[in-house]
């Protein structure tokens, strides 16, 4: 009976930590090599109500029978109903999303820790340790959990796959757009979504669904007979992603946004990521349209091998096959010419900043490619709304945002630096810094620091990670010291502004880390 109660409260114990785990394994997208970096960083591995059992652990040792049980029950109502408190009053920038491959891994988590734990109860019973182990154990489980329901997972998706192949082959006049590169892809993705949804029956892949399961999911559960375009967006952290993306979607138009050192965790090297998201061009049939931004030197250089036809867009690259110029921005909008064929046309968007410009061009010129006419093209870009959480303009509690929140990067992070240093008001900064960029972390996020001298007024930092390379930059550019403050959460940055700012500042949130990166 004893073993029994022991084994339930156990169990209990184990549910928030399990959930923890699961969270964070979600979040670094159910890589086991990205979730083992989060584990074992600095002060990640940590469970609440670990030292209560250690405490338990201790004084149980001195003693035997009931009384040992007695320290183990009351140790164990203390750790649920700190557990429970602390789980109630976290606030996660995601969520964990229970999906079918979520509830899959809780099942299986749910048989290892049993089998933990009933292993224990016979062979080495002792409460205290099996409390301890409740706590602690479902982070370490994660990996046989992941390891065992991986052929199953694989199996799953490869199913899935084959029938979205299937209604793809079933659709041979269905025009397919390939969209990939380090930064820009969702943006430009939404613009030529806009454009071409005046001419053809369009689907989008939604949000950032650029995996090859949320490819597959989009194709099996909203393409239809009736769409003519379909404008699939490409993702890729690991070399031979886009190949395999091409392979299965084959569009006939691609467009490669941009390249730089984006992913370079899992990419090792920049000639690795060039390399893989030239493969949008590379992979095109030979009758296949790529357009491409030439103001990126990684794609401007690129030696391509493929004889499809190539559009080239540029800015500052003015040789370019279609030419943006005379750039103009405030808070109402954007203001560009683009140089077409040899004559200039006037466009107007809600969009912000050079790189919301660059992406429009891009989607502008594959318009064109697919029999849209310039004048239409300019009367279609007006209608075109901010793309959310990439320098969207926003009002917030009457106050203005420009929300760059998602995947911020080293080329827009300055560009939306750029952009509020225009806006009136105070200009005030709020971010976590930049992830994802390997050995060039601490360089990167130290010139961020550096370039927000003379472009924001007061700078709010949030979280530990990315922190102190950030003021290094800000130190080392003369930023004033007073104006700079460092918070834990972005719940408490938003309460910073609400206090110390008026709705006449321009607020600009730079990024907004899961919660797997805010320590």
């Amino acid at each position: 009976m004893i073993k029994l109660l022991v084994l339930i409260l156990c169990l209990l114990l184990a549910v928030i930590p399990s959930k923890r785990a699961l969270h964070m394994f979600q979040q670094n997208r159910y890589e086991l090599y990205r979730y083992s970096h989060w584990l074992f960083r600095k002060q990640t591995f940590e469970v609440s109500g670990l030292y209560l059992f250690v405490a338990a652990l201790v004084i149980g040792h001195f003693f035997k029978g009931w009384l040992n049980t007695v320290i183990f029950a009351v140790f164990t109502v203390g750790a649920l109903y700190y557990l429970y408190t602390s789980e109630k009053a976290k606030s996660f920038v995601k969520p964990l999303v229970y999906t079918l491959r979520v509830k899959r891994q809780i099942g299986f988590m749910a048989v290892l820790m049993l089998l933990v734990l009933l292993f224990l109860s016979r062979f080495a019973f002792n409460p205290c340790l099996m409390g301890l182990c409740a706590l602690l154990l479902p982070y370490l489980l994660i990996w046989p959990m992941a390891l065992l329901t991986e052929p199953l997972e694989k199996a799953i998706k490869k199913s899935y796959e084959n029938q979205a192949r299937r209604i793809l082959r079933d659709m041979p006049d269905l025009k397919v757009i390939g969209i990939t590169g380090s930064y820009g892809k969702t943006s430009t993705k939404n613009v030529v979504g806009d454009l071409l949804s005046e001419h053809y029956r369009t689907l989008i892949t939604p949000a950032s669904y650029n995996t090859p399961m949320g490819i597959t999911r989009t194709i099996r559960e909203l393409l239809k007979p009736i769409h003519q375009v379909f404008v699939c967006e490409m993702g890729a952290d690991h070399v031979g992603e886009i190949t395999y993306l091409m392979d299965f979607v084959k569009p006939r138009y691609g467009i490669v946004t941009s390249i730089g050192p984006q992913h370079l965790n899992t990419f090792k090297s920049l000639d690795n990521i060039i390399h893989e998201k030239m493969q949008a061009v590379e992979c095109l049939p030979a009758d296949g349209v790529a357009v491409l931004n030439v103001d990126n030197e990684y794609i401007a250089n690129y030696e391509i091998k493929n004889t499809c036809k190539k559009v080239r867009v540029g800015i500052r690259n003015t040789d370019a096959d279609i030419v943006g110029k005379n750039i103009e921005y405030d808070k109402d909008g954007s203001r560009f010419t683009a140089v077409i064929d040899g004559k200039e046309y006037v466009f107007t968007t809600e969009l912000l900043g050079e790189n919301n410009i660059m992406n429009c061009l891009l989607a502008i010129a594959l318009a064109l490619q697919m029999g849209i006419t310039p004048e239409e093209a300019q009367k279609y870009l007006k209608e075109v709304r901010p793309i959310e959480h990439r320098l969207q303009k926003k009002r917030i509690n009457g106050y203005l945002f420009l929300d760059n929140a998602f995947n911020s990067n080293p080329v827009s992070c300055k560009q939306s630096l750029d952009v509020l240093s225009k806006m009136e008001g105070k200009r005030v900064v709020i971010t976590p810094g930049l992830i994802d960029l390997g050995s060039e972390e601490a360089r990167y996020n130290k010139e961020f620091g550096a370039y927000m001298k003379d472009r924001a007024d007061y700078v709010i930092l949030v979280g530990e990670l990315q922190k102190e390379n950030i003021l290094a930059g800000l130190k080392e550019s003369g930023y004033p010291e007073e104006n700079i403050s460092c918070c834990g959460t972005m719940k408490e940055a938003f309460g910073l502004v609400y206090s110390r700012f008026t709705p006449q500042d321009t607020i600009l949130i730079e990024n907004d880390l899961p919660d797997a990166f805010l320590k």
